[in-house]
């Protein structure tokens, strides 16, 4: 971690032009922003720059218009939140960059905020293309990528920008990113428990079969572990499967068996006939061929709620069962009140992240307690896997 260029706090940015790279990508319905978090986790290292005279140039996206202007993704609503929230003047920008961009920006002042429109309307942006970079490098004094969750992709805001500016840095919320993963396959407390649900074990089987050299448990839970129970000859009705999976969990059992790494799937679950219905506590070998696996089951919450107090350091990763039917959210939201409990308690290190798992712990009213809740995706997972990311590695 020391590698990385982190921004240094003492910095006297007085009247220089700061490029800011943000994920300011929230969900956005008729206009109206539906969940701010993203943007409120920036705001504070804004106003810190603004308080230093800055001039605060910011760059992000909003879903994936590929490289097309698409009314329904542009930053408008994003640019009126910040007017509103940022005892400043704040500006926005709709044009092209060209040669005379630049002068477009000369009007700032320190402290000032301009918003650039949806980076991805750029065709440029995903290609990663380094006239475009330089364009966008042009622009400011020093660049800060504040942005881990997109820091995964090679594109120009993230990673070719760098080459045309003169200082590069890693903002604050990068760096609380980076630390919080660390801590779970770095710097950490053992004995160390993952838990990884979700639906896709496509999707995270790089991440597994890596997990699984470091950490002491690996816990596996919803729709991911009906491949794990029908490896183990369980028969599970209609509940969602992938196929061929067979010889990558085999695989997964045999380095774990390798690295001393303990596997727990589930050993009872909750089940229904739809997804809107009401649930059913069965043990295993009680599952009818008309049923689905929704959830765990309450033998399964005490397993893992058992793991859990043995543990120093948690990371959790998809959700545990179809938590946005009521009926089959008690697996979920009970991991979460005992990751929760812990983490208040015992100072025990928890790392919370995906889109999925987070709305599931929205959904509910209660307060939970995390030392880190991650709100990037594909970057919080490759970087568990021990990839090095693009827009990372540019920073060093």
């Amino acid at each position: 971690m020391d590698e990385i260029n982190f921004f240094p706090e003492n910095l006297n940015i007085k009247d220089q032009k700061i490029i800011l790279r943000l994920d300011l990508n929230v969900p956005i319905q008729d206009k109206i922003i539906k969940d701010d978090t993203r943007i409120t986790l920036c705001l504070p290292f804004i106003n810190k720059l603004i308080e230093k005279k800055a001039k605060i140039i910011i760059i992000s996206h909003l879903g994936r218009p590929k490289g097309v202007n698409v009314p329904e993704l542009s930053l408008i609503p994003i640019y009126r939140y910040l007017k509103d929230k940022l005892k400043t003047n704040v500006y926005f920008f709709r044009g092209v960059f060209d040669n005379e961009t630049k002068e477009k920006f000369s009007h700032l002042k320190g402290g000032d905020v301009i918003l650039i429109e949806n980076i991805r309307f750029f065709k440029e942006e995903a290609e990663d293309d380094e006239n475009f970079s330089k364009k966008l490098g042009a622009l400011g004094d020093i660049y800060i990528n504040n942005a881990f969750s997109c820091s995964h992709r090679k594109q120009a805001s993230v990673h070719s920008i760098t080459k045309f500016i003169n200082k590069s840095y890693a903002g604050p919320l990068l760096k609380k990113e980076i630390t919080a993963i660390n801590s779970v396959i770095k710097n950490k407390k053992e004995p160390v428990t993952c838990i990884i649900g979700g639906s896709k074990i496509s999707t995270k089987i790089n991440v597994i079969t890596s997990l699984v050299r470091k950490v002491n448990n690996l816990i596996i839970v919803g729709a991911m572990a009906n491949n794990f129970l029908i490896y183990k000859n369980v028969k599970i009705g209609k509940s969602l499967i992938e196929k061929n999976t067979k010889e990558i969990i085999k695989n997964i059992y045999r380095v774990a068996e390798e690295n001393d790494c303990e596997i727990l799937i589930p050993e009872d679950c909750v089940v229904g006939t739809n997804l809107k219905g009401e649930g059913k506590n069965k043990n295993l070998n009680e599952i009818k061929d008309d049923e689905i696996i929704l959830d765990i089951g309450s033998n399964t919450i005490k397993s893992i709620k058992k793991k859990i107090d043995l543990s120093n350091t948690i990371l959790w990763n998809g959700p545990a069962g179809y938590f946005e039917n009521d009926s089959f959210s008690k697996g979920t939201l009970s991991i979460a009140e005992i990751i929760s409990k812990n983490t208040n308690e015992k100072s025990m290190v928890s790392v919370i992240g995906g889109g999925d798992t987070i709305a599931a712990i929205k959904k509910s009213k209660s307060k939970f307690f995390f030392s880190h809740l991650s709100t990037a995706g594909g970057a919080f997972l490759e970087y568990l896997e021990g990839k090095d990311l693009p827009g990372i590695s540019v920073l060093k």
